[in-house]
């Protein structure tokens, strides 16, 4: 893989810096190259029998490609998962090794389904799938299978009933963003759920959105039809709280194309189903196919019951049970974008910005985390990187360390644009500074300055007393985007080791590993 990564032309460091870092960075990334190679090659025996093999590629800050070659000489499956985002969001309907087992064995046929992988992973799982017909047909036969079979939801997904408080805007007027500080009461049926907990959100689709569906099919709202889920329900009901509609599936775009009556129409979407790039409008929803693509009439039960159900949409809890009881609390960017002339929202974000009233019902469940926790000791000291969004779990953290007495250090890195309209959660942090909880907060605001800064810079510039903390047992948690600023972080974080710790690259490497191993590196990434 040709790959040479550098610092930004704009990064805040000295030439010598700059060289020492370019030079550390391309060492880590070659090691990674290196091991993905090796791991790789015809020779090379399995570490571990199947059962409790090591999954390398389980890993939301490598890239795809990084991904596939670990996962270059497994078995399909494992192959399969290498090209799932790695995030375990439950989107889904599976965990991404669920899902890739499913896909394996023909349970699963819809190979859209991984939201933050979006094209890019269903395009694989299709390169992936004709390869292995092609060249492994005797290990690949359950592939084949038509017939799917839909997941629900985890079984230890318990939905419950919980009122909707606000969702007041934390970024102030002069900002591009737009994040709410969702308000979620609980008095019925109180959430059980721990700091580094994600809570579930069950929305509905936009009413707009679908209305103008049911009208580009001429159809009657009260239509009976069969839902994704197997239940009969009138089409507006069906439309608006069981189908994904932002990402038809392959089944339904499949269908729309043999109900094309223009051959060229049908030959242009069943080259979108079959995963050809530049096939079709780009990230079209339902709309767009049938606006675009007019010639179609597709039947609605078997347009409806081939798209995937509405999976709901999980977001970091923002709060402790023992600071704010009866209540969750979420922040949440809310999505919107314009594209084709033509105004679009995030499904749950903008549900729980702008369609659901104060005082109304919203279904909820929680997903517990398997491995975001506070360390056991209260006494441990933490270090919390979590730019925009990714605040969310460690006011939660603080919250709890708060209500608990802990003793133990915090030190919190947060980044966004702008400080005089992106603060968020700024009189609250600040005050945790003042009262002495957080021991230290340091702030990246991106936009103040000529040269963006961002989290993993103000990282570089502690790096002796960041390596003080972890070698004094520190416990580091890292929560925000996985692709961009997880990774940079994650680099960033390895040379502070190895600068520190006088170790190169494999060494450091290493040693964030059994950070990992130990609990003591955590990540929290979407």
């Amino acid at each position: 893989m040709a790959f040479n990564p550098r610092l930004p032309e704009n990064a805040p460091f000295t030439p010598s810096q700059r060289a020492w870092l370019d030079g550390y960075i391309a060492g880590w990334f070659t090691f990674d190259v290196d091991m993905a190679n090796e791991r790789s090659l015809p020779h090379s025996p399995p570490a571990e029998p199947i059962e409790t093999e090591d999954l390398p590629w389980h890993d939301p800050t490598l890239s795809l490609e990084e991904r596939i070659a670990l996962a270059e000489g497994r078995q399909p499956d494992r192959v399969l998962m290498a090209a799932m985002a790695q995030l375990d969001c439950g989107q889904c309907g599976y965990l991404c090794q669920t899902y890739a087992e499913a896909i394996a064995r023909g349970q699963e046929k819809s190979l859209t389904r991984c939201a933050p992988g979006g094209k890019a992973t269903s395009h694989k799982l299709k390169e992936l799938i004709a390869s292995g017909l092609d060249a492994k047909a005797t290990t690949l036969p359950a592939m084949a299978a038509s017939t799917p079979s839909r997941t629900p939801p985890s079984s230890s997904d318990k939905p419950f009933v919980a009122i909707f408080r606000g969702a007041d805007c934390l970024n102030g007027p002069q900002s591009e963003k737009e994040t709410r500080h969702v308000i979620l009461a609980s008095e019925d049926s109180p959430a059980d759920y721990e700091v580094g907990d994600s809570l579930g959100v069950l929305a509905r689709n936009s009413a707009d959105l679908v209305t103008a569906i049911i009208e580009r099919l001429g159809a009657k709202p009260d239509t009976p039809v069969p839902s994704p889920d197997g239940i009969e329900r009138p089409l507006i009901e069906a439309l608006s709280e069981a189908c994904e509609i932002r990402r038809p599936s392959d089944q339904a775009i499949e269908v729309l194309a043999s109900r094309a009556l223009d051959r060229d129409e049908s030959v242009v979407l069943q080259a979108m189903a079959e995963g050809y790039p530049g096939a079709g409008p780009e990230d079209a929803d339902l709309l767009d196919l049938l606006e675009a693509f007019r010639s179609t009439r597709p039947p609605l039960s078997e347009l409806i019951s081939a798209l995937d159900p509405l999976q709901p949409r999980l977001y970091s809890i923002a709060s402790s049970p023992k600071h704010v009881r009866g209540e969750v609390h979420l922040a949440v960017a809310a999505v919107r974008y314009e594209r084709r002339a033509r105004r679009r929202h995030g499904v749950a974000s903008t549900f729980l910005a702008d369609r659901v009233v104060v005082g109304n019902p919203v279904r909820v469940f929680v997903r517990p985390s398997h491995g975001f926790r506070l360390p056991a000791s209260p006494d441990s000291p933490v270090i919390m990187v979590g730019p925009g969004t990714g605040i969310a779990p460690f006011r939660a953290f603080l919250q709890d360390r708060r209500a608990l007495g802990a003793r133990g250090r915090n030190w919190l890195f947060f980044g966004n644009p702008r400080r005089r309209c992106d603060f968020l959660f700024e009189e609250e942090l600040t005050g945790y500074c003042r009262d002495g909880l957080l021991t230290r907060l340091d702030l990246a605001f991106s936009r103040d300055q000529e040269g963006k800064i961002y989290v993993q810079h103000r990282m570089l510039e502690r790096a002796a007393e960041l390596w003080s903390w972890l070698d004094d047992g520190a416990y580091f948690y890292l929560c925000g985007d996985a692709q961009r600023m997880a990774r940079d972080v994650e680099v960033g974080l390895g040379y502070i080791i190895a600068k520190e710790g006088r170790m190169d690259a494999a060494a450091a490497k290493a040693h964030l590993a059994r950070l990992a191993s130990e609990g003591r590196y955590q990540k929290d990434v979407y």
